[in-house]
């Protein structure tokens, strides 16, 4: 079976989803685009400013993208077959993902684009809000950690190509840094000249496409200038990086995260195009097996873990952090909140089956997902870089040349979620203590970016001596477990929120639905990854000396403690504030 028609078959169902769903959304919420936004009513210049919807998609969009629609989908395609994540990739957006961004969206927009967090605040309780934000912090440091290992990961090594070609880690990251130049020259230009944002596009993409090329010409091979081993390199770059986030973290929207945002998302929207176009034309086969079986081959059941190793692309709760975080201070109408927010859900769940097709098209005992010693070992940004220069060679571009553009597309969409992550940090550290100035500015981003740095600096070795997987690794299903559990709080504040506001019986099926799905699943997931590996050894009760496990009874205990504040609340046992004046208004009958 060819893959052109389920490629074809799922934007079908995705574009239809979101003329009809979104639609239906929209009206549900009253989006009114005559009601001036906190964009535009708080436009200071620094975090609030309204821009043109089409921009903003694209900078949103590549914030929201990172390696989770890549690096989920293949893993979980590998291990439980491609059949079931592709069903959970499509229900998953459309009714859960989509309805999550959009409302948290809305949520924010419709509290002066404050925090998710603290529209809980204002309709359930304080004691929740200080719940809300220690989950969400703890959930972004694990992020920053996945992803940072991640990327670091991409800057060491080499890959030979089935034609002899060679691509280096280290011209992956000549051309990460040239990237990260482009946005900051682009938004000085656009601050301080005449330079229309348009002209800056036609300008400033093509030399993306410099970078790309131009990086392998020049690699920056960390690990021969130090003279040590791949896992010494990898720890620099992951200490590299965290200093990128934490200035990142702190200078203004307009000098780099607008800029590079908008850079990046034109790049997705590239890779996403490209890998489509070379799926239609190259007339690739399906050939890895649609189902492995309901315990897949990393020996996990498929339920509840394929709910949370797809996350991003079906429904990540690092999505209302976006929305209520720094989208929200830019969205110029309330009806550009379906395009923003509904839409790219469903444009990341066209990049999640972009992504699986990486793995259809491979036989089962293909060497890419095998180690040196034959057992199955995949590596997602490989898998991903290949199959998309696969793709991209139906188009004539040469294989160096396309798997070279996957990679650093791979990590670019990473970049964009880690500065927005670390700003997301601070300005929790900020609410929770007051400090909105310099020094808090400062010591928000500090703290968010620093607090990682206690796992990536972890000996690579257990106290056998023998190697342990990449940080990545042991992080990716604790993040994803945290990420959906994440989602579900945010659809149960939302839930409140709507509740409280319209008390229409809507409201507990398109948001109440999927906050019960995402909490079960989430905290059922949570409890298997933990209890039997960490505390549950040779049948009796052994406390770990790891913080992971510890953390993820945290993480448990939060999210419980939020769901009895919530019941609370809705069942009229705790006495929450009361909504804003402007919340009627805002409401309109």
């Amino acid at each position: 079976m060819s893959l052109l028609p389920v490629v074809l078959l799922s934007a079908i169902v995705l574009a239809i989803a979101y003329v009809t769903y979104g639609r239906f959304l929209a009206r549900l919420l009253r989006l009114d685009p005559h009601k001036p936004t906190p964009a535009v009513e708080l436009n200071d210049g620094v975090d609030f400013e309204p821009i043109e919807p089409k921009f903003l998609l694209s900078q949103h969009f590549s914030a929201i993208a990172a390696a989770g629609p890549i690096v989920g989908p293949i893993l979980a395609g590998v291990w439980f077959g491609w059949m079931p994540a592709l069903i959970w990739i499509l229900i998953g957006c459309i009714f859960i993902g989509g309805v999550h961004d959009l409302t948290s969206l809305t949520a924010s927009i419709r509290h002066k684009a404050r925090s998710i967090a603290e529209v809980v605040r204002d309709h359930m309780t304080r004691r929740s809000y200080i719940l809300f934000l220690s989950f969400v912090w703890i959930a972004l440091v694990y992020i920053i950690v996945a992803f940072t290992d991640l990327t670091a990961s991409a800057f060491i090594g080499r890959q030979e190509l089935e034609n002899g070609e060679v691509v280096t880690g280290g011209g992956i990251a000549t051309s990460s840094l040239m990237y990260l130049v482009l946005p900051i020259v682009m938004g000085l230009l656009l601050r301080y000249t005449k330079l229309s944002l348009n002209m800056a596009t036609v300008i400033f993409l093509p030399l993306v496409g410099v970078s790309i090329w131009a990086g392998q010409l020049l690699p920056f091979d960390l690990q021969s200038v130090m003279g040590s081993t791949p896992d010494n390199a990898r720890r620099v770059w992951d200490v590299l990086l965290l200093v990128y986030c934490l200035i990142a973290g702190v200078v203004p929207v307009w000098m780099l995260l607008q800029p590079r945002g908008h850079l990046g998302g034109y790049f997705l929207y590239v890779a996403l195009a490209g890998g489509a176009l070379g799926l239609m034309l190259g007339g690739e086969q399906i050939q890895y097996p649609a189902f492995n079986g309901l315990t897949g081959l990393n020996g996990q059941s498929m339920v509840p873990m394929l709910f949370i190793t797809i996350a991003c692309g079906a429904c990540s709760g690092f999505h209302s952090l976006i929305c209520s975080g720094t989208t929200s201070k830019q969205l110029a109408k309330e009806t550009d909140a379906k395009t923003i927010g509904y839409g790219a859900m469903l444009l990341e769940g066209m990049v999640a089956i972009v992504s699986l097709c990486c793995v259809m098209m491979l036989a089962k005992d293909a060497p890419v997902l095998l180690n040196a010693e034959g057992k199955l070992a995949p590596k997602p940004n490989l898998i991903y870089a290949l199959g998309i220069g696969n793709f991209l060679e139906v188009l004539g571009i040469s294989p160096k040349l396309g798997v070279s553009f996957a990679l650093m597309a791979f990590t670019t969409f990473i970049y964009d979620t880690l500065d927005v992550c670390t700003r997301l940090g601070r300005y929790i550290i900020q609410e929770l203590t007051g400090w909105h100035n310099r020094f808090g500015r400062w010591l928000g981003t500090a703290l968010t970016a620093g607090a990682p740095l206690f796992f990536l600096l972890q000996p690579g070795v257990d106290e056998n001596g023998k190697a342990l997987p990449p940080i990545w690794q042991a992080f990716w299903n604790l993040f994803g477990a945290s990420n959906q559990l994440l989602a579900a709080l945010t659809l149960l504040g939302v839930t409140v929120w709507l509740w409280r506001t319209r008390s229409e019986r809507w409201v507990w099926f398109v948001t109440g639905i999927p906050t019960v799905l995402m909490y079960v699943m989430s905290t059922w997931a949570l409890i298997s990854m933990t209890w039997p590996k960490f505390f549950d050894k040779a049948g009796s009760f052994t406390a770990p000396n790891e913080v992971v496990p510890w953390i993820g009874v945290v993480l448990l205990g939060l999210a419980a403690l939020m769901l009895v504040e919530a019941i609370a609340v809705l069942t009229g046992g705790r006495h929450s504030t009361p909504p804003q004046t402007g919340e009627a208004s805002a409401m309109p009958a």
